[in-house]
Parts: C-alpha cells; sequence; structure tokens
C-alpha cells in the first residue's frame, strides 16, 4: 500500500483538529542561519590567514565544531525548502542560498527539488531520489566494512543519486538550481580570495564530516531504513534534536509538513496516542552502530512500493477524505 504519512495525518485530524494551530513559520530559523554562517566564515578565516593549526586541530575542529554547524545549516536548508522560515517562497529561496553560503557546494535548491519529490514519491522505485540504487544495494548488502565505507562516502552518493534520477527521467536543472551554481562559484571565490585554500578547504572537510560518520548524520539512516519490520519511517527523540532543530522528529515532520521545527515536540505531546507505540531511536551514535554491525540491515533495508500501489494508496486515501466530508454535513 501507500506510505503511512497522509493516512495518519487525516486521522490525526479527525481527532486533534487543533493540531492545525501549530501551522506556520519561524523567523528564528534566519538568525541561526546568519550565526552559523558568520561562525563557520570566522573559523575559516582563522585557519586560512591567521593560524596555521596542526593537522589534527584543523580535523578535530572541522569534525566537532564544523560538522555540527554544517549539519545544522542541513537542517536550515530543510525548512527552506518546505517554506517553513517565511511566508513566501521565494524568500524561503534566497534563505537556502543564504544557508549556502558556507557550504562550498551548490546544494540548498537541488535539495529542495529533490526532497519535495521524496515527500510525493516516498518509497516508490524509480520516483523517490532518497532511495538506495540497486548497485549500492547488490555491491554494500550487510558487510559491515562496506557499510561503512559507504557512510563515509554518503555525500557522494547523494549527488550520485541525484544525477542517476535526471538521466532516468530526462531531467534538466532548474532555474534556480542553475542560480545556485553561480552563487555558490561566487561565494567560494570571494571565500578563497578572503580566508586562502585552507579556510576553504576547513568548509569543504566540514561538509563532509557533517554528512557522513558524523552524529548528526546518522539521521539520514534513522529516517526511512527498517529496523522494526514493516515500519519505514522511524523518529529520534534524543537529546541532540536541541542543536540538530528537532530533525530528528521525522514521523511528524512527515505527517504535518507544514509545521516548522519548534514545534514538532508540541505535535508529539498533541497526539502521543499515534506516536509514542511507534518504535523510534534515543541514540544517533547508536543508529550508525546498529546499522554498520547488524548484518540484516544495510541500503537494501527500505520499504519499496510500486507506482501502482502508491496509486491505489492516494485513491484509498481520497474515499477516506469523501467520507469525513459527507459524515460532517450529515451531522449538521
Amino acid at each position: 500500500m501507500d506510505e503511512p504519512h497522509l493516512k495518519r495525518k487525516h486521522t490525526i485530524l479527525r481527532e486533534h483538529p487543533e493540531v492545525e494551530k501549530l501551522y506556520g513559520t519561524d523567523i528564528r530559523t534566519l538568525y541561526v542561519t546568519i550565526a552559523i554562517t558568520v561562525i563557520q566564515l570566522t573559523i575559516a578565516y582563522y585557519f586560512g590567514r591567521i593560524y596555521n593549526p596542526p593537522w589534527y586541530i584543523f580535523a578535530l575542529t572541522a569534525y566537532f565544531i564544523g560538522a555540527t554547524l554544517t549539519g545544522m545549516i542541513g537542517v536550515i536548508i530543510h525548512e527552506a525548502c518546505h517554506c517553513l522560515i517565511f511566508e513566501k517562497k521565494w524568500l524561503n529561496r534566497y534563505a537556502g542560498l543564504l544557508a549556502n553560503v558556507s557550504l562550498p557546494v551548490p546544494i540548498a535548491q537541488s535539495f529542495r527539488r529533490y526532497h519535495i519529490e521524496h515527500h510525493t514519491w516516498q518509497g516508490v522505485e524509480g520516483m523517490d531520489p532518497d532511495l538506495p540504487l540497486d548497485w549500492e544495494k547488490n555491491l554494500i548488502r550487510g558487510n559491515a566494512f562496506t557499510k561503512l565505507l559507504w557512510i563515509l562516502i554518503y555525500p557522494v552518493m547523494y549527488v550520485v543519486r541525484g544525477a542517476v534520477m535526471q538521466h532516468d527521467r530526462n531531467l534538466t536543472p532548474s532555474k534556480w538550481e542553475l542560480i545556485n551554481v553561480v552563487f555558490t562559484v561566487i561565494t567560494d571565490t570571494l571565500i578563497q580570495r578572503t580566508c586562502g585554500w585552507r579556510g576553504l578547504g576547513y568548509l569543504l572537510l566540514s561538509l563532509w564530516f557533517g554528512y557522513s560518520l558524523h552524529p548528526g548524520a546518522a539521521h539520514f539512516i534513522q529516517e526511512h531504513y527498517t529496523f522494526d519490520d514493516g515500519q519505514e519511517t522511524y523518529s529520534y527523540y534524543g537529546i541532540l534534536n536541541i542543536p540538530f532543530m528537532n530533525i530528528g522528529y521525522h514521523n511528524e515532520h512527515h505527517d504535518f509538513q507544514k509545521i516548522p521545527w519548534s514545534k514538532l515536540p508540541t505535535l508529539r505531546a498533541m497526539a502521543r496516542d499515534y506516536y509514542d507505540k511507534l518504535a523510534y531511536h534515543t541514540s544517533w551514535v547508536m543508529v550508525h552502530w546498529k546499522f554498520i554491525t547488524q548484518r540484516t540491515i544495510g541500503p537494501q533495508s527500505r520499504v519499496i512500493r510500486t507506482y501502482d500501489d502508491h496509486k491505489r494508496g492516494r485513491t484509498l486515501l481520497g474515499k477516506m477524505r469523501d467520507y469525513d466530508i459527507w459524515k460532517k454535513k450529515s451531522s449538521q
């Protein structure tokens, strides 16, 4: 059948209509964006022009500070792509570009395109860009070493999947994706000239660490890899939701995409009878550990559905909505 989120959203709204009051935006996300950008560029300038650190200081700073801030930037780009920072779509586009300043690779606008498709086509083979490719599944499987390598090159795999989907579906880059490329070339050039190659290298290393073997990057595994048979989406309810802006509340987010990060815990509290009975994670470190060490889990551990199953599920949801409308009118 179809993914569970729209049906659960429909059912929750039937029992808890007050959830709709949580819909909206959160301008504080912009302030966090500016703060992180200033911090990252300051560190890049410090390493590039003022202090030439030993390699281990450079790497440790990139991992513990840079990668953490990069992960937070990823959350901000995610908020922007759902128009949860500003009410106007074009302002969220610019917020995504601002967040991209400290990332030396043009991510924001491409992520928006493919992430919306992920929500639309969750689990549909050939349509959901978040699904591992067949060769990934066949090559990696349950081997701990290859899974570790796969996580280490996860930033590359995100790009590869997008490129493969563009080729297979004969897609071309959007106007905003091209703008993002030009914008990033300009900002990278300015950063290199201001902070030097070492400063730009710090941002690149922060990006790599932040999207690979880092606790904050474990949400890529946490979200849809089937640790419990039959459940395809998982939330994380641990302390790292504080710096990472509640990105762990993934079931809640998929159910209600109009609710900003700051109100997702409130949503869970309102509908505990739905969310607390689902399997969830409490440690991102353990997510990586279990994924790597358990032979039964790997890139193949995803719920897959055909387009026809997806379509049938949407048809059923439409009938549920029609019934609720009829029932409401009948009771008046």
